[in-house]
């Protein structure tokens, strides 16, 4: 990981004991030689998830790219940013990772692919019990499919987009099927652990949400497309406010994730 060699669907309801709090999260996105994939994140989810946590970060999600073979996505969070810098310096110069880094590098053609970003308000955190985490012996039940949208804007985020998303859009996505998980904006702060990079200089705007199934996705994009509100009102204003073409991350959850989509 370079220089160190190195459950969604959630009701937005007040936060309950035992959830972590994540004013940062960290959205990883890595490029891996081709058939790798598979090795990441066996090893990930047996050495990486309880060593970063005994070292303070919260390891939130761990993801298959839906379509894209040789793509691994992740979520991480911690406390503030100087919490960060203590979380990654244990774990990144800590046995664990010394262990074990050879390994996850060889797998790996970028890990660069970083964007640090922190909640809008209380409403869109991600509300994650680190308790319910599967165990080391779980099975490789269905964790549905997250759905991670960025829109990046040519300058910091407004209010008054939030505000948008928020009265506006988040209504039409959820009668069309999306159960919202949270919704962020970048983290502007200077990068505490500059020994992994992060992309900087950027404004974009993060919402996740999750879906039970492939069809349930499917439905979703249906309903949305039919919808005249969507269509015709909200994705012309939504356009005018973008830089650029929103992206979608397609994602489905490794069978330790903590982040999926919850089955009531």
């Amino acid at each position: 990981m370079s220089d160190v060699n190195i459950q969604a669907g959630l009701d937005l309801a007040p936060k309950q004991a035992g959830e972590a709090y994540s004013s940062i999260i960290e959205l990883r996105q890595y490029t891996l030689k081709p058939g790798r994939r598979d090795d990441l994140i066996a090893l990930f989810e047996k050495h990486f998830i309880e060593g970063q946590e005994q070292a303070g970060a919260h390891v939130l999600g761990q993801f298959r790219r839906r379509n894209r073979p040789d793509q691994f996505v992740w979520l991480r969070g911690f406390t503030d940013m100087e919490a960060r810098r203590q979380a990654l310096q244990n774990f990144y110069y800590g046995p664990i990772w010394r262990e074990h880094r050879d390994a996850a590098n060889d797998t790996m053609i970028d890990s660069d692919n970083v964007l640090l970003f922190k909640p809008v308000s209380r409403a869109g955190e991600f509300r994650l019990d680190l308790g319910n985490r599967p165990g080391q012996d779980a099975s490789g039940a269905a964790g549905g499919i997250i759905i991670a949208t960025l829109y990046t804007f040519t300058t910091p985020v407004e209010a008054k987009f939030v505000e948008f998303f928020e009265k506006e859009v988040v209504s039409v996505l959820r009668a069309a099927g999306a159960a919202i998980s949270g919704y962020f904006v970048t983290e502007t702060s200077e990068n505490t652990f500059p020994a992994l990079p992060v992309r900087e200089g950027e404004h974009i705007f993060a919402w996740f949400a999750s879906f039970a199934d492939e069809a349930a996705y499917e439905s979703y994009l249906s309903a949305l497309s039919e919808s005249d509100t969507w269509t015709a009102t909200l994705t012309p204003t939504l356009q005018g406010w973008l830089a650029r073409p929103q992206e979608v991350l397609e994602l489905l959850p490794a069978r330790r994730s903590l982040m999926h989509h919850h089955f009531a």
